[in-house]
Formats: C-alpha cells, sequence, structure tokens
C-alpha cells in the first residue's frame, strides 16, 4: 500500500476556493488519504442533486431487484441464477473516492470471491422467506462483522458508478476544472498516485461518519422512540438490545432470519433512523478540518528548524524532536487543543490527534526545506518520519491520547520494536492528555525508568497537556 507524502486537500492543489465548493455541495477531501466518511445508499434519495436523487437511486434499487429476482429462480446453489446473481454482486475496489478507513492511501475494500458467495447465501435465505425489499443488503453490515462502512460505500458506489460520473462532468463544468477519461467518466486525475487514478468527487449529502445500516446504537435509538416499532423490535429480534459483540451480531443474524416479519422489522427499524448527512459545515468529529488546521497553526506559529550539512540519525532526531516540542507548545498555549474536542467537549477520536500532528510536521518540514518525509498510518496510530538517505535512518512519532485504554501496552509494544531494531531507528512515544489519564502516566514513566535500568533501548516518552481550560478570567 502506497503511504501518504503529504496532506494535501482537493481546494488547495486545483486552487478551488473552499467555499465554492461548499456551494456545488463537493467534499473537499485530502488527496492522498482517505477521509473517514462514507457513501450511505440509505441518503440517496434526499440528496438535492439530480443525478443522485434520481438516476442513483433508481440505479441502486434496480441493480438489487436483479439479484433479488435471480435468487428467487436459483433452485440450487451454482446454477445459472445463482452464478448471475453472484457476478452482479461482485464489487470491485474502487479508487478515487479518497474515502473510508485507508490509513496511508485512498485504496478501497472491494468484495473478495469469499465474502461475496457468504453475501449471496445469506440473501438467499433472507429471499426464501420472502422479503424483497432492495436495501435487504445494506442491512447485513448489522450482523456481518466483515461489512464495514467502507464496503458498504464501495459497494454503493460501483452501483451508482454512472450517476457519479455524470455528477462530476457537471461539477468540473462548474468549477472551470479539465478532467480526464477513466471508465468512461471524466475525472480530475489525482498527482499524488503513481497510476493514472481519478479523483472521484462525491456529494457531501451522501456522506456520513457511519452509514445508518452500520450504525448500531443510532438504529436501537430509534426503535425505541417508536412504541409500535420498539414491540415489533421486542417481539422480532430482541437481541438488537444487547451488548455489541460478535455472539450477538450472530443471534440478532438468527433471530432477523426466523421470518419475513422478523427481518422486515429490522430493515423498519434502520429506515426509523433519521436520515441525515454528515455535517461537513461544523465537521464535528473533525475528519476534514485536520489537514486545514494544521497548516493554519504551522503559518501563524512558525518554526525555524535547525538543519546541518550531514543528516545522521540522530540530527533528524533532534529534527522531530524540535517538531514534537513545538506541536505540544500549540496545544498547549495557542488553543489547537480546540481541535481535539467535539462541541459537547468529548475528545474526538484519537486519530484526528494524529492527523493534527501529521499536519503540522509537515506544513513545518515544507517550510524548511528539510529533507524529511512524514509517513502516516492511522491504522495503528504510526506516524514515521524518513530520512531519504534509506529506510534505517528514521524517527518513529506514535500518539496516543489519555482515553486510550492501551496506552501502555503500546509502549510496551513500541519498546520492543524499538529493541529488534536495535541502532537503525529511535522513537517518541507522545501522550496527550484529554482526560481520563488517571496513573497512567505514572506507569508509563515507570516503565521507561525500569527498561532504562535494565539498558534496553527505549523510546522518548513524551507528555502533551491537551486539557481544555478554564478562560483566563475564571482561572
Amino acid at each position: 500500500m502506497a503511504k501518504a507524502k503529504n496532506p494535501i486537500t482537493l481546494s488547495r492543489e486545483f486552487g478551488v476556493d473552499q467555499r465554492v465548493l461548499s456551494r456545488v455541495g463537493v467534499l473537499d477531501v485530502t488527496l492522498a488519504i482517505d477521509t473517514k466518511l462514507f457513501i450511505d445508499p440509505l441518503l440517496l434519495s434526499q440528496s438535492r442533486h439530480p443525478e443522485i436523487n434520481t438516476q442513483a437511486l433508481q440505479e441502486y434499487h434496480s441493480h438489487f431487484d436483479i439479484i433479488i429476482r435471480l435468487l428467487a429462480n436459483s433452485r440450487s446453489e451454482g446454477d445459472a441464477a445463482w452464478k448471475a446473481a453472484e457476478k452482479k454482486l461482485a464489487f470491485p475496489e474502487i479508487n478515487g473516492t479518497c474515502l473510508g478507513y485507508g490509513a496511508g492511501s485512498i485504496h478501497g475494500s472491494g468484495f473478495g470471491p469469499k465474502l461475496t458467495n457468504r453475501v449471496l447465501r445469506v440473501a438467499a435465505q433472507i429471499v426464501d422467506i420472502g422479503v424483497r425489499d432492495p436495501d435487504l443488503f445494506a442491512a447485513m453490515a448489522l450482523f456481518e462483522s466483515d461489512i464495514g462502512p467502507d464496503r458498504i460505500s464501495d459497494m454503493a458506489t460501483n452501483i451508482i458508478f454512472s450517476a457519479l460520473s455524470k455528477f462530476n462532468s457537471r461539477v468540473l463544468a462548474e468549477l472551470e476544472l479539465t478532467g480526464m477519461s477513466f471508465h468512461s467518466g471524466c475525472f480530475l486525475v489525482n498527482p499524488y498516485e503513481e497510476k493514472p487514478t481519478p479523483i472521484i468527487l462525491v456529494p457531501t449529502d451522501i456522506l456520513r461518519d457511519l452509514p445508518v445500516a452500520h450504525d448500531w446504537d443510532s438504529v436501537a435509538d430509534a426503535a425505541r422512540r417508536n412504541e409500535e416499532l420498539r414491540n415489533k423490535v421486542n417481539q422480532y429480534v430482541a437481541s438488537i438490545w444487547l451488548k455489541k459483540t460478535k455472539r450477538d451480531k450472530s443471534r440478532l443474524k438468527s433471530q432477523a432470519l426466523t421470518n419475513r416479519e422478523a427481518f422486515e422489522t429490522l430493515l423498519q427499524a434502520i429506515k426509523s433512523v433519521p436520515a441525515h448527512p454528515y455535517d461537513v459545515a461544523s465537521d464535528p468529529e473533525g475528519v476534514i478540518a485536520w489537514a486545514t488546521k494544521g497548516e493554519e497553526f504551522a503559518d501563524n506559529y512558525p518554526l525555524k528548524l535547525s538543519k546541518k550539512s550531514t543528516a545522521s540519525l540522530g540530527d533528524v532526531f533532534d529534527l522531530v524532536r524540535e517538531i514534537v516540542f513545538q506541536f505540544r507548545h500549540l496545544v498547549e498555549n495557542h488553543g489547537l487543543n480546540k481541535e481535539l474536542y467535539r462541541s459537547d467537549r468529548t475528545p474526538r477520536h484519537e486519530s484526528t490527534a494524529q492527523r493534527l500532528f501529521f499536519a503540522v510536521a509537515y506544513a513545518y518540514c515544507r517550510a524548511n526545506d528539510v529533507d524529511i518525509s512524514p509517513e502516516i498510518d492511522t491504522g495503528n496510530g504510526k506516524i514515521d518520519f524518513k530520512l531519504s538517505r534509506g529506510f534505517d535512518d528514521r524517527v518513529l512519532v506514535e500518539i496516543k491520547l489519555s482515553t486510550n485504554p492501551n496506552v501502555l501496552s503500546g509502549y510496551q509494544t513500541q519498546l520492543e520494536v524499538y529493541k529488534a531494531a536495535e541502532e537503525t531507528l529511535k522513537a517518541i512515544y507522545l501522550v496527550i492528555d484529554v482526560g481520563s489519564m488517571g496513573r497512567k502516566e505514572a506507569a508509563l514513566i515507570k516503565t521507561r525508568n525500569d527498561a532504562a535500568k535494565r539498558r534496553e533501548p527505549l523510546s522518548d516518552l513524551e507528555f502533551v497537556d491537551g486539557t481544555i481550560k478554564p478562560s483566563a478570567s475564571k482561572r
């Protein structure tokens, strides 16, 4: 998997005002790192764009209507009707939407043969009990653990690709941008991919941070608010109230497939969730603004990095420490800590902090013409700084929030990685206090000191106070 080299956004790369993108209803994505939003098929009918609310919706329903009819006509697994349905359910990986969980890339998650066959078997069971609703496929995400929001999104992208192509052609004309032909459509070209890859512009009003059909809590909450539906849920799929575990998902699946009424109750609960897209303007989870915010803070508070004519691993480490200390300064003294929280002052996801650090670090490196290429991998929480001399001269910065229950074990694991690498790398373990620190700080320091006494290689341990302070007048 290619890793991100920079956090540049669509608006910056192509010189388009963010307000213009907002007006035409297009997401301002980062071009090398996935934005953690997803196309929710249940939002298609709500879109203000005719290509989506008419053509895409029709394409989506028609696609699954055909699969349902094929499964209804299939007499045995592997017959002609079954194989035709299987072909319609094989969704290849889609590259170019810049959406999903891809840590350091924009590549999607397709349906492989095994997953396709498993989904097809479950769908056949659902059709056998008399369900004919095309949305049954999205509903499977509630009880199939490996059908996540990224796969639902890629599934939808495959099906409505023609409509998205028309949407892109219209929007590019409005923005006065020139595209290139990909798959019978016209799209912008992503300059940060090794192979020619389209940038598939996606309407903001069909995006959610978690598709409804995957959001167990929202479905349960919506069902609780409707007495009639609550009674039906309790009657047919009571395990939807249980704690979210793999066992409970399996139990829900068994109950949902009992009869037509049970599954249609589940579908009704899903559809009763208010159909609201992600609030792009306020960005409550910080999944969009991190790149722009990080650059803004770096520009407003410039840092002159020390440079040496001959760079060694120690020199790179010193540069990274300067960036870490400046990041701490921005968080503790200049308000960057506000980006770590939602409007209700609950901490955002750890990946927001990781990406903010990445954006700040990249801006400082670029401004100082420092020959360091940051690479991000938010899947496991690591951000690498690699000297161009080669793989061996690199500094790792791993960021954890104090709310993470694995803060201590994460440090211990990194120590093991450090020991295995011996002198080939250095590392900084950066813990940001956003509450619930408890005794974690003392335990981390003890772990570090114990390793030092044993003369074992160890990561530097740094803490940042990211808590929200009262205003000066209230202190």
